[in-house]
């Protein structure tokens, strides 16, 4: 029987605001849709996630639906169009 390598893809991400404030309120609004998929923490006026994925299109995936969730959290809370 041979064993197969299972590959990791890893992306370390960080998003810089305002304030840490608006950081901290971004973070609780989208970190309910992170578990089991990446790990997020507030540093100060920066959110730090790190993903891993056993694809770079899992990757991608992920990394995408982050953004967005965190782009539309952004917008509420700066009040922005």
């Amino acid at each position: 029987m041979s064993t197969k390598e299972v590959s990791t893809v890893r992306c370390n991400l960080t998003i810089t605001f305002r304030s840490a404030a608006e950081a901290e309120t971004v973070h609780r609004s989208v970190e309910l849709d992170n578990d089991g998929y990446l790990e997020t923490k507030v540093e100060g006026q920066t959110i730090v996630a790190r993903i891993e994925a056993d694809s770079l299109k899992s990757l991608l995936h992920t990394l995408d639906d982050f953004l967005a969730c965190a782009v539309v959290a952004d917008k509420i809370v700066s009040k922005k169009d």
